[in-house]
């Protein structure tokens, strides 16, 4: 009988304050967010980059508690995909921060497991997330000399278990406040648009799945006031998708806001700092009565369901 393994992917986050600089450096030098062709030219961004960002995130994540809340989550997720499906080893490797990939293959190897499925965290397809992240499992796996089966789930935004966790977490957001009240603005990750421009399919992903769920809204009986789609997380001089989440805010005559983190299954920095302080403290600024946050799927049971169907 063949031994199987689940493993999930994601981007990664510091866990101390000492390995921000090692997570701006490892995402900075991936040929798929820095795409130049010249490796030197990418290290000296790379190096840029992070000697003039290092100390600002630092301080970001000592008010997050020194550390991204994205490995604790990601933990408490696979202990309980663990219990839901007993008959696979389940694990999880990160892109950018411990634990990597190595540790994850030499595992494999040792237990001697011939068929692994990656599911990489990102609901939408990016070169950027779930290309960089899958290729560097296949990279490492070869240099390893792994020899197992190896099967990805790419995409799963078109699910419809996991499409009713997200409006159960926008109900649980919500709370006792009408809907119809409420301008629901889903935020993504934003991207160059140049990345975009060159077939990278995560835009469209993004605005289909922003239709699936105003649709699957509607049907439960939730009506918004308006249903708005802006990104957030732009970082440098170069042209990112539009309209900013900032942008968003500023063109909104009624203040009260739900913002929905569309791009993510797991809280991190960009959730649980930048959108819930950062951003709040913006709202406030103009003048916002509501400025609500909802949470990411993390390791809710509703989640873990959704991940033993995809493994089905």
């Amino acid at each position: 009988m063949a031994q199987k393994a689940l493993i999930l992917l994601n981007m990664g986050g510091p866990n101390n304050l000492q390995e921000v600089e090692l997570f701006l450096s490892n995402m900075f030098n991936d040929k798929n967010i820095i795409t130049t062709k010249s490796t030197l030219l990418r290290r000296f961004i790379a190096f840029m980059i992070t000697a003039s960002r290092t100390k600002k995130a630092q301080a970001n994540y000592a008010k997050l508690g020194g550390k991204s809340p994205l490995v604790g989550y990601t933990q408490k997720l696979v202990a309980k995909v663990q219990k839901k499906l007993p008959s696979l080893h389940v694990s999880f490797a990160m892109r950018y921060t411990p634990p990597f990939c190595e540790g994850v293959i030499r595992e494999l190897i040792a237990k001697e497991i011939n068929e692994v499925l990656l599911l990489p965290l990102y609901p939408h397809y990016s070169t950027t997330t779930t290309k960089s992240s899958v290729e560097d499992f296949m990279d490492v796996a070869h240099t390893l000399g792994y020899q197992g089966k190896i099967r990805v789930i790419e995409r799963f935004y078109e699910n419809a278990s996991y499409n009713n966790l997200i409006v159960h977490k926008i109900k649980e957001a919500l709370k006792d406040n009408e809907a119809h009240h409420v301008e629901l603005i889903f935020s993504a990750h934003s991207l160059p648009q140049k990345i975009v421009d060159k077939g990278d399919p995560y835009q469209k992903e993004i605005e289909l799945h922003v239709k699936i769920l105003s649709e699957l809204l509607e049907k439960q009986g939730l009506h918004f006031k308006a249903i708005h789609l802006a990104y957030q997380s732009k970082l440098g001089p170069l042209k990112w998708l539009e309209p900013s989440l900032e942008q968003k805010l500023s063109s909104l005559q009624n203040k009260n806001a739900l913002i929905v983190p569309l791009s993510f299954t797991i809280d991190n920095s960009e959730t649980e700092f930048e959108l819930s302080m950062e951003y709040a403290e913006v709202a406030h600024h103009l003048g916002f009565e509501r400025y609500l946050v909802a949470k990411c799927p993390n390791d809710d049971d509703a989640f873990v369901a959704c991940i033993k169907e995809l493994c089905s």
